[in-house]
């Protein structure tokens, strides 16, 4: 079967605008896979890996105009947003790089033969090493960040592993400039170029999960497209891991004390925080446990207010353009929805910010009030208005994973803890006071969530997402001679290491 041509469409028109490249068919995809696969042994190096990261870095940092023109034109995102995204992505390659020369992630323990024990211990030596080829599929909402050079590239090269992507169809041209960037950043610290390979089309990241080669993959997207992708893993002959970030209502939850204390500026706050590149975060809030009476009824004058304000906008595609406006209408069809600033069809190609409004009870049971209880893309949330504090609790019952969830409460609240307790099992990030929108980049971060936040309880931001790439091993009674240097005693590397239990090398 001949390929199919990739185009680029321009969101701000839904027409397409050039052809940008072609989709792989299932033999281009079986030699993008092995080509990856044969640089395998060049990337063992940490030195060179921590170098083609930081190169990387600049690479991008020089061409950031072209790369922000490039991406601009397929996502409509914005010359600032964009640019705030390529920082944050280059950060991520830098961060990747300290992490590479840092070498706690290896996990060396080395336990020394101990005849004395009952029963005996072995000399054994543990580490982690790298899985193999990693399939990375590129975000629509973020073309950099979580797209071709983001954080799944990023610490799977880290980690030692090459990468193969798939382009998101909504932005390949800006796929292809970062794909060369990354090659050529290979290239010049003396690597081959197939650390890295790009890949287009449905068929081809289908017949990519599904490649004998590739030993995990990466994915940032629907739950319908990262279920059948991850089902996929799960049936080959020998599975494997799939780490997807699938889908997030990210619910918040109002205290009474809360809402009396500041109704103004949560309103404020949450409007901006759902309106924030038009609602195409993952981690905006779409669903929201306000109290009813008069705190409650300021917040949403204050949320109305702001959101009023807030010009329409253009989604990244007419696909989830059309998808928002018929969730939206279904949504507010559905018997004691009211839509006090009603969300919707902005234009011709845009879409209008809006919030919509239940009485909590209605969703502390089965019914059709459920669909409100998903989430919606774009520039919405639900405000479910609670009577008492045993409609919170309903309702937060009935809610699945999520990345987030957030409590907004006061100084010696007598409802805080409590709420804070039934929350975190919601989610992989708990905030207080604060909103979601916006992931740091910091060692300690998690993003991910129990599904179908993500379906492995794996970070895909923050250093600890190069773990996901990894594996142990541990090597008994091995002579020193056939030891790798990280694991012998002498620590020729000067790498944190637990040695009988001690650390080594580590900070105190």
């Amino acid at each position: 079967m001949e390929a199919a041509p990739v185009w680029s469409v321009d969101p701000r028109t839904g027409k397409p605008r050039e052809q940008v490249a072609v989709e792989a068919t299932a033999d281009e995809v079986d030699s993008a896979v092995r080509a990856a696969d044969a640089a395998r042994p060049a990337l063992a190096d940490r030195t060179v890996r921590a170098a083609l990261l930081r190169t990387a870095a600049s690479l991008l940092d020089e061409a950031g105009e072209h790369v922000i023109e490039a991406a601009d034109a397929e996502t409509a995102l914005g010359p600032a947003r964009l640019t705030g995204e390529l920082a944050r992505t280059t950060a991520q390659l830098r961060a990747f790089a300290d992490v590479v020369d840092e070498g706690a992630f290896l996990d060396i323990r080395i336990d020394h033969a101990d005849a004395d024990r009952t029963p005996p211990w072995p000399d054994l030596r543990r580490w982690k090493i790298p899985l193999g080829v990693v399939a990375v599929y590129s975000a629509s909402n973020f073309p950099l960040a979580f797209s071709v050079p983001g954080g799944d590239t990023a610490s799977a090269l880290a980690a030692g592993c090459p990468v193969v992507v798939k382009a998101h169809p909504d932005h390949p041209a800006t796929s292809e400039l970062c794909a060369a960037l990354l090659r050529r950043a290979a290239r010049q610290v003396g690597l081959p170029e197939d650390v890295v390979v790009l890949v287009h089309g449905f068929d081809a990241g289908v017949e990519l999960v599904r490649h004998p080669l590739v030993a995990a993959a990466g994915f940032t997207g629907s739950v319908r497209g990262g279920r059948a992708l991850f089902d996929a893993a799960a049936a080959r002959p020998a599975p494997i891991p799939f780490h997807g970030e699938l889908g997030s209502l990210n619910p918040v939850v109002i205290t009474e004390a809360a809402a009396a204390e500041r109704a103004e500026a949560i309103g404020s706050g949450l409007a901006g925080s759902v309106t924030l590149g038009e609602g195409q975060f993952c981690t905006k809030p779409g669903f929201v446990l306000a109290p009813a009476g008069d705190a409650g009824d300021r917040l949403l004058k204050a949320l109305g207010a702001a959101v009023s304000e807030t010009e329409p906008g253009i989604m990244l595609d007419h696909r989830m353009r059309d998808a928002f406006v018929a969730g939206v209408a279904e949504r507010t069809a559905l018997d004691g929805v009211e839509a006090p600033v009603t969300p919707g069809a902005g234009g011709a190609h845009t879409v209008s910010a809006g919030f919509l409004t239940v009485p909590a009870q209605r969703l502390t049971a089965d019914g059709p009030h459920d669909l409100l209880l998903e989430e919606c893309f774009g520039p919405v949330t639900v405000v479910a208005r609670y009577a008492a504090q045993d409609e919170i609790a309903g309702v937060l019952s009935r809610l699945s994973g999520n990345l987030t969830a957030t409590l907004h409460a006061v100084d010696d609240d007598p409802e805080a803890a409590g709420l804070l307790a039934a929350l975190t099992p919601l989610a992989g990030r708990v905030l207080v006071n604060g909103w979601p929108t916006g992931v740091a980049v910091a060692p300690a971060q998690h993003h991910g969530g129990p599904y179908p936040a993500t379906t492995s309880t794996s970070t895909s931001v923050g250093a600890t997402a190069i773990e996901r790439w990894l594996r142990p091993v541990t090597y008994q009674s091995a002579p020193p001679s056939l030891l790798p240097p990280e694991l012998r005693d002498d620590n020729p590397l000067g790498l944190p290491r637990r040695v009988d239990g001690r650390p080594e090398g580590l900070e105190s």
